[in-house]
């Protein structure tokens, strides 16, 4: 048994985890077909490859054709959607893995081009003046359309049903994507959500929809079963900028979250530099720690050193991989015996097929060559 900390078992009263490292979720843009569907041969094996991870957590699937922003990326609206899914999971539990679905919304970081013409949704008309790539190129965000109390009635609608299909395609559990920028996070910030309705101006408001969301899905998963994702100092990145209510939003949302019976509560470290911002927090686990009593999951730039140093130091259960995971499909493995680590090809990211998605060997491959 490895002494790492990555690489001990993790049990809860809610997780059964063979070790503590993650696979993050991340957008891979390979769902090239008319029907966003993922598919056994290309998503199938790629979470197949990487299903030595004590849990994996699959790239944003949208929850509805409204939540889209990004082309080729997979839903979890459809049946074909579900059935595309069911192989993909048992692919993964034949491994003997563990997967949940990140379920996604993009709110205003989307085009018309994705809408038939119509405007993106979002809590507040306000743009973010950055660039969405689509099927014609990169084009220029629009000025959303502020959300009625209809629509967003009818997307806490769209979130449980697709929690829903993520239980009947097979998936250990669902993480509701309230993070990085996208809907739930627009309606967490004083600089986009600018409502003054229920869904606006107090702390309570703002973080209203993101626990209606939560208690629909609650009533379809258990809460065991359901994780959420939070980016408290995210600054500079799809227009979001932080302000002096920004950290105290993150901490009233994450202390209620207590009343909860949750799998995990998955934070970010900082994306940007924000150590000359007065009311940023540059320690994100640190921080939020001693606020939060179930199982704490960080993520963003962690080496295997800084991994198994902040589960040591007890700032974190679980440490989620990103870019590291693209281009070791057997990071466990390659922790367990110190093995280098493969760099990977930022060109081919978002580009599909299987050229920078399934082709990274394992370093067993790379031995028998």
């Amino acid at each position: 048994m490895s002494t790492q900390a990555l690489l001990k078992p993790y049990k809860s009263n809610n997780l059964d985890l063979k070790n503590r490292v993650v696979m993050a979720p991340m957008t891979r843009s390979r769902a090239n077909n008319d029907g966003n569907i993922p598919t056994d041969e290309l998503q199938g094996l790629y979470y197949e490859q990487r299903a030595s991870a004590g849990l994996i957590i699959t790239e944003g699937a949208q929850v509805s054709p409204r939540a889209v922003g990004y082309i080729n990326t997979p839903g979890i609206h459809t049946e074909a959607q579900v059935e595309g899914w069911k192989k993909i999971t048992k692919r993964v539990h034949d491994k003997g893995g563990k997967i949940f679905l990140q379920l996604w919304h993009v709110g205003r970081v989307s085009h018309p081009d994705f809408h038939n013409g119509e405007l993106p949704l979002a809590p507040s008309a306000v743009n973010p003046h950055d660039d969405v790539y689509t099927n014609e190129g990169l084009k220029k965000t629009p000025t959303p359309k502020a959300m009625t109390v209809a629509e967003i009635k009818e997307t806490v609608s769209d979130f449980k049903n697709a929690a829903k299909n993520a239980i009947e395609a097979g998936f250990d559990g669902v993480e509701i994507h309230s993070s990085n920028g996208y809907l739930f996070h627009q309606f967490f910030s004083s600089t986009t959500n600018l409502r003054t309705d229920e869904y606006g101006g107090s702390t309570e408001n703002k973080a209203r929809f993101f626990f209606e969301v939560l208690d629909a899905i609650k009533e379809v998963v258990p809460e065991e079963k359901i994780g959420a994702r939070f980016n408290p100092s995210l600054n500079n990145v799809f227009g979001m900028t932080m302000d002096e209510n920004s950290i105290p939003t993150f901490e009233y949302i994450i202390q209620k979250l207590n009343d909860y019976n949750l799998a995990y509560v998955h934070l970010s470290e900082p994306f940007t530099d924000v150590s000359d911002i007065p009311y940023a927090v540059t320690e994100i686990a640190k921080h939020f720690r001693p606020l939060y009593n179930g199982t704490l999951m960080i993520n963003s730039g962690f080496t295997q050193e800084k991994g198994n140093k902040i589960i040591e130091a007890g700032y974190a259960d679980l440490v989620s991989f990103g870019k590291l995971y693209i281009s070791n499909p057997d990071l466990v493995e390659r922790f367990e015996n110190n093995l280098e680590l493969a760099d990977w090809d930022a060109d081919t990211f978002y580009t599909p097929g299987t050229k920078g998605y399934t082709d990274y060997p394992k370093a067993e491959e790379l031995q028998q060559v």
